[in-house]
């Protein structure tokens, strides 16, 4: 085994089995917030009761809801939102809905530490390398304002210190980091969740088996991560296939969302993402895709073509789905097809006249070169692109 370091978060609880807006009003006295900025899904704002609930539970706590951040967390409605949240001298954030109001809410309290105004100010958030390629510590203030999420998709964002923030001049998506931007508090409640549009629900629950799977079979996975991670798999897979038979159920739900949770394992662990996740980024931020989706079109291609160097890992991977003895990609392209979910680039409109655009672009990502089977150059994101065309 290799040597390892699991640096723990600084996440003070998940809490679950209890209604969202109940859990809510008890940290929110736990943590005496006074002036609560609520960042929402505009659809579960607009067509249903779940955001009210919490209004009307905070009561005189609750400064202000803003429901307009678009996809992939575009640098304008993050600084739309931040001017909101610094008007209302906000204490804490609280977000309702998917991976993009958590992932806004992480720079939004980036942006109020560090006096960001600007679209174009938000650059002084992004990461920075030594001369080996090494990252470096942050180099600016860490925030100040708590945020308490409650997930309604399973991409799992709300468990790590990072956040991507798109770039819309130039359709790139940067990571920003700092230890501080992990949510004090994560609320599950399988109930909110079930507003969630069945695609959206399943789709990012390949996400978070994605998460799982190339936490698994990163080069430095370790036990720690591998324990949560297998664990995790085996509530997704199950649960997924739950909700898409029945979605009234609210256990399989929960499953997911705990299994989301514990997708999260290798990675805040330290454990690098792989190849799915780089090119993934590429397909949302340039192309529109959902990140569900980018999981769906990109891991069962990615797994097939690093089996050649990590077959042992692999086969944790089939025996947490329940075959040990059939091909991990294999298992995860059938997964993907009974959920009814896009499988080939070409599904999603994406032909092969884009594949060299994309190539290049991935190879710029933190994750394609921490890859667990080494990618050199373009020539090899192609040959994957094309085990998933």
């Amino acid at each position: 085994m290799k040597p390892g370091r699991v640096a723990f978060s600084t996440m003070e609880a998940v809490v679950f089995g209890k209604p969202a807006h109940e859990a809510l009003r008890q940290e929110v006295e736990r943590l005496d917030a006074h002036r609560i900025f609520i960042l929402a899904s505009g659809t579960l704002n607009r067509e249903t009761d779940e955001v009210e609930k919490i209004v009307q539970t905070l009561g005189s706590r609750c400064t202000g809801v803003f429901d307009k951040m678009g996809a992939h967390v575009p640098r304008k409605d993050v600084i739309e939102a931040t001017r909101a949240a610094r008007e209302l001298d906000a204490d804490l954030i609280v977000t309702i809905g998917g991976g993009s109001p958590t992932d806004a809410a992480k720079a939004i309290a980036l942006c109020l530490a560090n006096g960001i105004t600007t679209p174009e100010d938000i650059a002084r958030l992004h990461p920075k390398t030594d001369a080996a390629g090494q990252p470096l510590a942050p180099d600016f203030k860490g925030p100040l304002v708590p945020q308490i999420s409650i997930p309604t998709t399973l991409s799992a964002g709300e468990y790590s210190a990072i956040a991507g923030v798109t770039d819309e001049a130039t359709g790139t998506k940067t990571i920003l980091r700092h230890p501080g931007m992990m949510p004090r508090v994560v609320i599950l409640d399988a109930a909110v969740a079930r507003h969630t549009p069945e695609w959206l629900f399943l789709s990012t629950g390949i996400r978070a088996v994605d998460h799982c799977v190339e936490g698994i079979c990163a080069d430095t996975s370790n036990p720690y991560g591998d324990a949560q991670a297998l664990r995790g798999l085996e509530l997704l897979a199950t649960g997924l296939a739950a909700v898409k038979t029945d979605a009234a159920d609210d256990a399989a739900r929960l499953n997911c969302l705990l299994g989301a949770w514990l997708s999260m394992g290798p990675l805040v662990s330290g454990v690098p993402m792989g190849a799915s996740h780089g090119i993934g980024y590429v397909l949302g931020a340039r192309f529109g895709i959902p990140h569900g989706h980018t999981s769906c079109l990109m891991l069962p291609s990615v797994m097939k073509w690093n089996a050649p160097v990590n077959t042992e890992k692999q086969k944790l991977v089939s025996h947490a789905l329940g075959q040990p003895d059939k091909e991990a990609g294999v298992l995860l392209d059938a997964l993907v097809s009974g959920l009814d979910l896009p499988r080939g680039l070409s599904s999603v409109g994406i032909a092969d006249d884009k594949f060299a655009e994309i190539a290049e672009a991935s190879l710029a990502t933190p994750w394609v070169p921490r890859n667990p089977r080494r990618i050199s150059g373009a020539e090899d994101v192609l040959q994957i692109l094309e085990l998933a065309k």
